[in-house]
């Protein structure tokens, strides 16, 4: 990565727009990339991602234009045409290349984005729940529950230069099946099957999956439950006289969320490390790191051993998609 680059992290609500600047006495350096003038700029005030990245640009860049960009975005990308999963924006990455006179311009997927910024994270940006050390070299998994469960894993690979790097896979894990491990869990999941055709780890693991485990409970039990919002569940479970109810949600989220992450640890052999991103794990943190999450993580009957090693981390840096996005110019 050389020069002036713009940085953009597009979801359903919100563009976030930033700058970088690399510093040439140390390239593939992750932390040689300098992000400046972060804004967020709300995605229904323009008609397109061009007019967006044009009022993102005159208000932090009116000088001096950048010569490459890397875009994250909240959905597939599988060719030069995108259209936006819960935006009205379609477009053509070339056509925004040409419209943006930039010289290279990279568009993955957000959670893709989110994968590539691990390798470069410090100490002070994530914090590690249990015990367990890396395995230099090894693949890494990455899970991020927010509006959606967002999978990946990081697998090595040789640079063209033959510097290591790594090569992130871009997945639709979050909708694998969720299995039960008790008969709590199993109650609660029947619950859901009567809703869901496909009672898919998003559907439990996530912002709206709060809600459907917190309904759910309420429903297991004979009970009606309140119309809550996943905020909601959470301040009322964390509290230190907390709802039943919404404690029991997030209990079997945090539960449910060990057992896929052990799930995914074992299928790629993540012995690098498994990484918790997305918005809900920093939120409850103090719940988080004494849930049954590493209980769950580890217990997989003759495969603890396996799994105990592997140490598990919560991504606390708040906004590690601009990192990834910066790792991918650096690529």
């Amino acid at each position: 990565m050389q020069g002036l680059s713009l940085l953009a992290d597009i979801g359903g609500t919100n563009a976030r727009f930033a700058l970088s600047e690399s510093v040439d006495s140390a390239p593939h350096d992750p932390h040689a990339a300098h992000i400046s003038g972060v804004r967020i700029l709300p995605c229904a005030d323009y008609p397109s991602l061009e007019a967006a990245a044009e009022a993102y640009l005159a208000l932090e860049a009116p000088g001096a234009r950048p010569t490459q960009a890397a875009i994250a975005l909240a959905g597939p990308v599988t060719g030069d045409r995108i259209r936006m999963t819960n935006l009205p924006w379609e477009f053509s990455i070339d056509s925004v290349r040409r419209s943006l006179a930039l010289d290279r311009l990279e568009v993955i997927n957000d959670f893709t984005a989110v994968a590539l910024s691990i390798p470069t994270l410090g100490p002070d940006d994530r914090v590690q729940v249990g015990d367990g050390a890396p395995v230099a070299g090894a693949p890494i998994a990455i899970l991020g529950p927010g509006s959606g469960l967002g999978v990946s894993a990081l697998v090595p690979r040789k640079r063209s230069n033959g510097e290591p790097g790594w090569t992130a896979l871009a997945t639709e894990g979050g909708h694998v099946t969720m299995a039960p491990v008790n008969d709590r869990e199993s109650a609660v999941l029947a619950v859901l099957r009567k809703q869901f055709d496909h009672v898919s780890a998003e559907r439990v693991i996530s912002g709206p999956g709060l809600v459907n485990l917190y309904e759910a409970v309420c429903l297991a039990d004979g009970k009606e439950p309140a119309s809550l919002t996943a905020a909601q569940i959470t301040a009322a479970g964390t509290t230190h006289a907390g709802e039943p109810a919404c404690i029991e949600a997030l209990e079997i989220f945090c539960g449910m969320l060990g057992t896929v992450a052990g799930n995914l640890a074992l299928s790629i052999g993540a012995r690098g490390g498994v990484y918790i991103a997305g918005g809900i794990a920093p939120r409850i943190l103090p719940f988080f790191t004494h849930s049954r999450f590493r209980k769950r993580f580890v217990e997989k009957g003759r495969m603890r051993d396996y799994l105990g090693p592997i140490p598990t981390y919560v991504v606390t840096h708040p906004l590690p998609a601009f990192l990834g996005l910066t790792a991918k110019l650096d690529g």
